[in-house]
């Protein structure tokens, strides 16, 4: 079961992803996450077991928030249609679950680039327990994009539409290296490039 997340241990947690994402996993102590949170290095063990703890913590938070997002967006899908079939997207409509599912991934990766770099660069630093925790949820969310992507893309069997749906990751997840232009333009590219590349015409 996921601990609750109090606003202390979600303090801790964004804190400990930019120290992380800034200096890398082996190059933060416990004690220099308690100095920037204010509380000392020993009172962290009254939320997390230790440094990995916590890694295991921020990437687990970060692929539920995902998972529960994209899960939200296409419960509502069939609803917004008008129909009682969940794979009813409102394919041509301009608004489907698809669409939805970028532009969330989108704002996501653009507010949270700590995490995106954590996720990329200390995935081996997860503990074999946590690991299999956040792969789980990954994998979840990879099915909820794959459903959406079905009405638009039809000829790809299901391999080939996960592959799809882990390339436009790939793209949406690269803010953290992009060049310096503003978040909206950002924002606006990201979504664009994404949608060319999953349905093309």
């Amino acid at each position: 079961m996921t601990p609750v997340q109090t606003p202390r241990r979600l303090q801790i947690l964004d804190t400990a992803a930019e120290l992380f994402a800034a200096r890398g996993f082996h190059g933060v102590s416990v004690g220099d996450i308690g100095a920037a949170v204010g509380i000392s290095g020993p009172a962290l063990y009254k939320h997390f077991a230790g440094k990995q703890d916590i890694l295991g913590a921020c990437l687990l938070h970060a692929s539920e928030q995902l998972l529960e997002g994209a899960r939200e967006l296409t419960a509502g899908a069939a609803g917004r249609s008008g129909s009682n079939d969940p794979d009813d997207t409102g394919k041509g409509s301009g608004d489907t679950a698809l669409t939805r599912l970028i532009a969330f991934h989108t704002d996501f990766a653009l507010t949270q680039p700590a995490l995106i770099v954590v996720q990329e660069r200390e995935w081996g630093a997860l503990g074999e327990a946590a690991r299999a925790a956040v792969r789980e949820r990954q994998l979840a969310y990879i099915e909820v994009w794959t459903r959406a992507l079905a009405p638009h893309r039809p000829d790809l069997a299901p391999p080939e539409a996960r592959a799809a749906v882990q390339a436009a990751f790939g793209l949406l997840n690269s803010t953290p290296h992009s060049a310096r232009i503003s978040r909206t333009t950002m924002r606006d590219l990201l979504i664009g490039m994404a949608e060319s590349a999953l349905t093309p015409t």
